[in-house]
């Protein structure tokens, strides 16, 4: 393809001009959370062949469906895009590992060949939103980064082009924790369950922003550990997003679409599906027999404890593992607590790795709520104070103390784009952070 644009996998768009430019998040080789997941479909020889030609590769954040570790191994000698997050994470470990890498300054268009510059913000959630302008039609590749308060800067910029495109995930929700229990034993039903109708959500994202055309994106995923393939009755079938959408503003794609615009032709890829193969933990190292060891709870103790967040609303931690509860004190305070049953060489990898993210997105721990949560239940219950605090703003944002938190959110505020403290993802999302924007 001379000028156009191609999306495969789970979340790769590969844009083209004179011959594929730039591949984003590669998630093409092996399972991703411990194995818990697979991708829908395969990965054509066009397309692999494509992005291994591609000099730049632009990686959103950290979730190993979006940086894959096993996939940037087949893919040496490019240049790797990053968004400015605040700790630099990505950038400094995959510098590390021997990888060429460049930072975008949030805002900034980049220009990468003669019909294609691209534009990154980094979000405080530690995603990032990536804009093309190809041949002057403009992409939105906003993977599943939920709004963190970029969409007044994201709506200016759509207003300056007749033609673009929203990659962006949607569905019913199943990408998150779903294998919440109450304290009888109880699992709480997931949002997910409802499976409420994917289109109108569509429909008013294209009318709000103005956008013309939609790709379903970001969500092309199952689980294939037998300990988490119950959470396929959550996943969201392709067929799924097209369900209810009306607008008159824009028409929906299909997720796997050839974008041609030299020839303005538009037709949909057709990948086989992956096999529906169900894999044993023990294939990936984990074994739910296996106990804990002799220094690992101390080693536990030193992950949580330095998250000072979590002393404001958490009593305690436990980890069910081979059968034994090992309890952590938290603030003793606190009317409320979590545990986690989760095999060994998972929950000591991400301790180690600094990945908790893993855990509550592979869907195979099991998460049990102690106390009284004001009402959240289920997932809910994990955010906006545990899943960000932890996974988030300390793994990812090196920000654990309350005087590195205020330093983390007064970073991303001066960069101009958003005022924290109006932030619209939710009344509880600014409730959580507003003590550290004073």
């Amino acid at each position: 393809m001379d000028l156009g644009f191609e999306t495969i996998g789970n979340a790769t768009l590969i844009a083209y001009d004179g011959g594929p430019v730039l591949a984003t998040d590669p998630w093409l080789k092996g399972p991703a959370y411990f194995g818990s997941w697979t991708r829908t479909h395969e990965i054509p020889d066009e397309q692999w062949d494509a992005v291994t030609r591609c000099p730049y590769l632009w990686i959103s954040h950290g979730h190993p469906d979006h940086l894959s570790p096993e996939t940037l191994q087949q893919l040496p000698g490019k240049t790797i895009l990053l968004a400015d997050h605040v700790g630099g994470r990505i950038a400094r470990e995959l510098t590390q590992q021997g990888y060429k890498v460049e930072v975008l300054k949030c805002g900034e268009w980049r220009q990468l060949s003669p019909r294609l510059k691209i534009c990154a913000v980094a979000d405080y959630g530690q995603d990032a939103v990536l804009m093309l302008d190809l041949g002057g039609r403009l992409i939105v590749d906003a993977n599943d980064a939920p709004d963190k308060g970029i969409a007044g800067f994201l709506h200016a910029t759509v207003q300056r082009y007749t033609e673009s495109y929203l990659l962006y995930l949607t569905g019913y929700g199943d990408a998150d924790m779903l294998n919440v229990f109450d304290e009888d034993g109880t699992r709480f039903t997931p949002p997910a369950a409802a499976k409420e109708p994917v289109g109108p959500v569509i429909a008013q994202l294209l009318e709000h922003f103005g956008i013309t055309h939609f790709v379903p994106f970001s969500s092309m995923h199952k689980y294939q550990r037998t300990d988490s393939a119950w959470a396929n009755e959550f996943a969201t079938p392709l067929a799924a997003h097209a369900s209810g959408f009306q607008s008159t503003v824009g028409d929906m794609l299909p997720a796997f679409v050839h974008a041609d615009f030299a020839r303005d032709e538009v037709f949909g890829l057709e990948p086989a599906e992956t096999p529906n193969t169900l894999h044993a933990p023990e294939e990936f190292g984990d074994s739910w027999d296996e106990p804990l060891q002799d220094g690992d709870l101390q080693r536990l103790r030193d992950y949580f404890e330095p998250v000072q967040h979590l002393k404001t609303f958490l009593g305690f931690l436990q980890f069910e593992v081979a059968g034994d509860t090992h309890r952590i004190e938290i603030a003793r305070e606190q009317p409320r607590g979590l545990t986690f049953a989760v095999p060994r060489h998972t929950l000591m990898s991400c301790a180690e790795w600094r990945i908790f993210d893993d855990i509550l997105i592979g869907n195979y721990a099991r998460c049990t709520l102690h106390g009284d949560w004001g009402g959240r239940t289920g997932t809910a219950a994990l955010y906006p104070d545990f899943g960000p605090f932890l996974c988030k703003y300390a793994d990812n944002g090196n920000a654990r103390t309350a005087s590195e938190l205020r330093a983390y959110f007064k970073a991303y505020e001066a960069r101009g784009f958003f005022r924290l403290g109006g932030t619209p993802a939710g009344d509880a999302d600014a409730r959580a952070i507003a003590p550290y924007l004073e």
